[in-house]
């Protein structure tokens, strides 16, 4: 999916495992379809699973996960990744992976959601819990414009690029009226919290009609919560949206930033990888419409009151 990826082959993991991890080099070894962007993923025996960075800016986050994840489990009503062992780099590979215990479960989109009400309580119920934790000496946020946990603004020339790349696939207008919508709200000024990051259907696991996992927690740190409320929009529509905003108990002002993250994410990810995640890119996709059409209805629904506020003068 990124030209400057590295070729993650099954003879390579094997060897990455059998050097390091003896104790596992004797059982079967599997790649996980996934259309996750940063790490390659393979299922080591039944139990395990090996998640690999594929490209540099990723190489970073295997040891994030690693020191925090089992201190946050501890705190959290759903599962978790928990990491077992860490590679070294060598010459084979030159980043630190992981082995975790595998999690079984099943995916679900917007459209095969099971119980999407009982789904958004749930997820809700698992953000407070996640922003409740104490977040001191916490992972800020990375370097760079497009961070979570920023400044929504800092990511404007970017997702206003992207509209410029889409015109023609998408409203161009309106989705500039809506970003520009999410730019106008408040700043986070209150005291950082944590957040997952990237809160997208693949990164959540279902067993039984429930949800049961919440993975991948690579973009993990602690400042403005709003970026985890692009599920809002990305799994949720109708009354799952109004209860999950009910349940986290969401003001105005992080609501619309979060469904500023939610366009932003979605935007910028199409143009990026629209010939190499065919997955990915019917989510953003799907994700867009979500936010446009809620855009429209908010702001009909404004239009309205303003509408019968100056008649009542």
């Amino acid at each position: 999916m990124h030209a400057d990826e590295l070729d993650i082959t099954p003879p390579l993991v094997r060897r990455l495992i059998t050097a390091q991890f003896p104790q596992w080099a004797h059982l079967s070894l599997r790649r996980v379809p996934s259309s996750g962007t940063d790490n390659a993923l393979y299922r080591l025996g039944d139990e395990l699973v090996v998640r690999l960075p594929r490209i540099h800016w990723a190489a970073d986050l295997i040891e994030k996960e690693c020191f925090w994840l089992p201190k946050l489990a501890l705190h959290l009503p759903l599962a978790i990744p928990v990491p077992l062992a860490r590679g070294e780099p060598d010459d084979r590979y030159p980043w630190r992976r992981a082995i975790y215990r595998w999690i079984e479960g099943d995916h679900a989109t917007i459209d095969t959601l099971p119980g999407a009400e009982q789904t958004a309580i749930d997820l809700a119920t698992f953000i407070t819990a996640l922003q409740q934790i104490d977040a001191t000496g916490g992972p800020l946020p990375g370097t760079d414009d497009l961070a979570r946990g920023k400044p929504l603004a800092l990511r404007n020339p970017y997702t206003r690029q992207a509209i410029a790349a889409l015109d023609g696939m998408i409203d161009a207008r309106l989705a500039t009226a809506a970003w520009e919508d999410a730019l106008r709200a408040p700043v986070w000024d209150r005291a950082p919290v944590w957040f997952h990051g990237d809160l997208l259907p693949g990164n959540l696991l279902f067993r039984q009609g429930r949800l049961h996992a919440v993975i991948d927690f690579g973009t993990l740190g602690v400042g403005d919560p709003a970026c985890d409320l692009i599920v809002a929009w990305n799994l949720f529509s109708g009354n799952s949206r109004t209860l999950f905003r009910e349940t986290l108990g969401v003001d105005e002002a992080t609501w619309a930033r979060g469904r500023g993250w939610a366009l932003s994410q979605a935007l910028i990810f199409i143009p990026y990888y629209l010939h190499t995640n065919p997955v990915g890119v019917s989510h953003a996709r799907r994700a867009i419409e979500e936010v446009l059409a809620d855009y429209q209805a908010s702001s009909s629904a404004s239009s309205m009151a303003g509408g019968r506020s100056t008649g009542a003068k």
